[in-house]
């Protein structure tokens, strides 16, 4: 069961191809298309007052960017396979670092992501291949590894987030639990609870909604890479389970740590 990145791997070392696959016309008119609906998605956002423009493409830069390089740096992997294990560190050091940096200045916010990013993918990886739930490849270990980390990354970005506007909303009722000498943890439970479990709904409504409502990526990526109806759909199911673990894992981790924070957060933190 081979995802999609055995195809894309194939595609970008053909020689008789110029960029990805496509002439150098063809290539143009794909990064004006890519323009055209980012500034779409720009302007309806802007429209509303969100403001999220330059976010958006700089954003859709830095994928690109990164995505030229993870490119390359697979050609090389594939053909040397103990590489992957930096291949995956990079990942996860990534991801902990963007989420950081949605966190920043929040107490404890540091080693929470590290620690919850770490844990979830790590685990959550180990775990599907220990069950032989797919194939023991290096594609399958870039592809699982990559979508399952980049879960970890949302799941503890939302739960950072969602536990600092708890806190500083319900910063009275936290003095006062402290003022009674409760700790931390006991102040700030119901806070973390609650954080965790909002950022592993979307996670579950996506569980529900797919194959009915959507054909998530793996799906269809298995699908282009030559795999059956039958194998796209246990892949995708395996990647559906694992980010179900992955975000509980992270999650939980993220907000316990923030939970040991011994003062009140602030607005601006």
């Amino acid at each position: 069961m081979t995802p999609v990145l055995a195809a894309a791997t194939a595609q970008a070392g053909d020689s008789a191809t110029l960029i990805g696959g496509r002439t150098l016309p063809e290539f143009a008119w794909f990064v004006v298309g890519l323009l055209i609906l980012t500034a779409a998605a720009a302007i309806i956002q802007y429209r509303h007052g969100m403001r999220l423009g330059a976010q958006m493409f700089t954003g859709v830069l830095r994928a690109a960017l990164q995505l030229a390089i993870i490119a390359v740096l697979l050609r090389g992997i594939l053909s040397v396979p103990w590489t992957v294990v930096f291949f995956v560190a990079l990942m996860l050091t990534t991801a902990s670092l963007t989420s950081m940096g949605r966190l920043k200045g929040m107490p404890f916010a540091k080693p929470a992501v590290l620690l919850g990013v770490v844990a979830g993918g790590s685990i959550s990886v180990a775990g599907v291949f220990a069950l032989h739930l797919v194939d023991w490849t290096t594609q399958n270990l870039i592809a699982i590894a990559g979508i399952l980390i980049g879960n970890a990354m949302t799941a503890a970005t939302l739960s950072g987030r969602a536990f600092r506007e708890s806190a500083v909303t319900q910063r009275a009722e936290v003095e006062a639990w402290f003022s009674l000498g409760a700790t931390p943890q006991a102040a700030y439970r119901e806070i973390a609870q609650r954080a965790a479990r909002n950022a592993v709904i979307p996670a579950i409504d996506q569980t529900r909604a797919t194959g009915m409502v959507t054909l998530p990526g793996a799906f269809v990526g298995a699908l282009f890479g030559g795999a059956s109806p039958a194998e796209a759909a246990m892949f995708q199911l395996v990647v559906l389970v694992g980010i179900l673990l992955v975000q509980a894992i992270c999650t939980t981790t993220v907000t316990t740590v923030l939970a040991r924070n011994p003062r009140l957060i602030m607005d601006s933190e």
